[in-house]
Parts: C-alpha cells; sequence; structure tokens
C-alpha cells in the first residue's frame, strides 16, 4: 500500500540560463510531517520550494503537491495551502484584525482568527497597528496569516531570522502545536539548532542537489562524530630565570601530538580557539592530561556531542558564499 504522500518531487531541474539552480533532485514529504530544507546560499533550496509553491515552471522533473499539479491547479492549490515568506510587510497603520479579515477573504474557507490570536498570543494586539509590534509580533502575525485558511500544508521560510532567544523558542513551540493539529509543515533554515529540534527529517542541498536526507538523528550518526570538546589557548608566555618574558620558553601547542590519541578524529584550530571530535571512551581524558603534562594553558573546556551544524559543516564546506 502506498504511503500517503503530501509532496512528490521526481528528477526537477531549474535552470537560470546558464546556471543550474536545481540539478535533478527527487523526494517525498508525508502527511504530518516537519520536513527541513537546508543549504548554503545559492544552494537551490529556494527555488525547489517555490516550485512546490507553484511560483516558478520547472525544465524537467515530475511534481505533485497534495495530489496536484503545481502550475496546473495553482489556484486549487493554493486555497489548501498557507505560506510565510521570509521578507513579508503589512501598511504600518494596518490594523491586525484588519489584516486577519483581508487575509480571510481571499479564501473559501477561513477559521474564526479571534480564537487563533489566542493560540499564537496576539490576542491583545488585535487593535493594534502593523508598526505597534515587535519582531516576534510581527512574526505571529504573518504566521496567522499563513494560518487563517487552516491549511493541508504550510511553508515556513526563515521563521525565526531575527528574533530574540525568548521569541524564537515561542515560535518553535507554535510550529510544534501546528504539527498536532494534523498541518505538514516545510520549513526552510538557516538554524541547525532549529533544524535538529523541529524537523522529522531534514534534506541538505548544495549546488542544486540533495546531498543528505534523513531524520537529524540518523545524520548525525552517521558523521561518525560522537562527541566533541572545545578550549581556549590561554597564550602565556614562560618566563626566563631573570623573570623576563621570553615567548622562545613558552610551551608550544602541537594539534598533531592530540591527533595521535586513540579515539581523536580531527583537531581544528582557529587562533586561540581548538576544537577536538572523536568517538569512543576515555579519549576526552587523555587529552586532558597531554595538555597538562605539555604544560599548555588553557581555559572555557566545553565537552558537547556531535550536532546538525557539525554534520551540515562537514557535507558543505565552512568557505562563505554569495
Amino acid at each position: 500500500m502506498q504511503e500517503n504522500y503530501v509532496i512528490r518531487v521526481e528528477g526537477l531541474f531549474k535552470n537560470y540560463g546558464p546556471v543550474i539552480a536545481v540539478d535533478g533532485i527527487s523526494f517525498h514529504v508525508s502527511q504530518g510531517e516537519i520536513f527541513g530544507m537546508v543549504g548554503p546560499n545559492g544552494s537551490g533550496k529556494t527555488t525547489t520550494i517555490e516550485c512546490i509553491e507553484g511560483l516558478r515552471h520547472p525544465e524537467e522533473g515530475f511534481l505533485q503537491v497534495l495530489g496536484l499539479d503545481p502550475q496546473r491547479d495553482a489556484r486549487l492549490l493554493h486555497q489548501r495551502t498557507g505560506i510565510q515568506l521570509q521578507s513579508s510587510s503589512l501598511p504600518n497603520r494596518m490594523r491586525v484584525e484588519e489584516a486577519l479579515d483581508l487575509f480571510a477573504s481571499f479564501y473559501q474557507h477561513s477559521r474564526d482568527w479571534c480564537s487563533l490570536l489566542e493560540e499564537i498570543g496576539l490576542a491583545d494586539k488585535r487593535r493594534a497597528t502593523f508598526s505597534q509590534l515587535s519582531g516576534g509580533q510581527k512574526q505571529r502575525l504573518f504566521l496567522a496569516l499563513a494560518l487563517i485558511n487552516e491549511p493541508e500544508l504550510v511553508f515556513l521560510d526563515e521563521l525565526t531570522t531575527g528574533l530574540d532567544p525568548q521569541a524564537r523558542r515561542a515560535t518553535w513551540d507554535l510550529v510544534g502545536q501546528i504539527r498536532r493539529q494534523g498541518t505538514t509543515v516545510i520549513l526552510t533554515t538557516h538554524f541547525m539548532d532549529e533544524a535538529e529540534q523541529l524537523c522529522d527529517r531534514v534534506a541538505i542541498l548544495d549546488h542544486g542537489q540533495i546531498i543528505a536526507l534523513d531524520t537529524p538523528e540518523m545524520l548525525i550518526s552517521q558523521l561518525g562524530v560522537a562527541k566533541r570538546i572545545s578550549f581556549l589557548l590561554n597564550g602565556m608566555a614562560c618566563k626566563d630565570p631573570l623573570g623576563v618574558s621570553d615567548s622562545s620558553l613558552a610551551p608550544r601547542f602541537i594539534p598533531a601530538r592530540i591527533g595521535a590519541i586513540d579515539g581523536v578524529q580531527r583537531v581544528e584550530q582557529d587562533g586561540d580557539q581548538v576544537t577536538v571530535y572523536g568517538q569512543g571512551d576515555g579519549w576526552v581524558g587523555e587529552v586532558v592530561m597531554l595538555l597538562q603534562t605539555d604544560h599548555i594553558p588553557f581555559s572555557n573546556l566545553r565537552t558537547e556531542q556531535a550536532d546538525l551544524e557539525d554534520v551540515f559543516l562537514a557535507l558543505t564546506g565552512r568557505a562563505i558564499r554569495n
């Protein structure tokens, strides 16, 4: 029996002249799933989402969303989906209740927005103008506008960009609530902790291709790094017998010595910041013992488990892209 897929993408290809934006990718999204898409700038995730939404026409490939063709059935599909864009705005003098009334009029079916405002924590702002809202309140308003038609599928693009930590966590709770109500969520984000926290599965895109797709837990385990420690080198110079500082007498930090410890997989150094990755038992204590034996002054030692950001950087690299 075939699973009930909300989205089916097979061999999707899209180019802009000589530039290949999406290079033959395939994936599916199941009903009730929170599916994340992450990737560096220019990786193709935005173009992929826009093709799924029906905003762009692909050169090749098969697309099906809620059993419909995004191009041929665009008007019908828009009645059943919701979209929250990364960059959105409303007239500064428009009131929250006016925005909700306006957007509700776009759909054949819409929900009671008074209860929606209660759910997203904006009930006391219904008569506030757009310019009077904080950044987090504006994001919650746009989320409400994306949910006003009780969509079966909602697209959330960079949902928490620019929000403070408290507002981010509150927004995460709202996304979880959306899923519990049966809505399928497509989430694009640059925050790996957000994808790891919210998503059932994550697709990592690079150069127009899906280079990894699995649950966050499986992606992390496949990286093969169970733990990492980081610390700062204090850079203290030794003193000669006359009490004069002499950098030539200072202990030298040699990454290769740590790299030779059993269980250590790699050592990264960025100035005074050192990060050691490894797997297994006992290697963390040996790293600390070696630093002490070599008289290497260090501070801010932290032990952390590998996370989705490690996977992302391992697969896509660290170079900044435009």
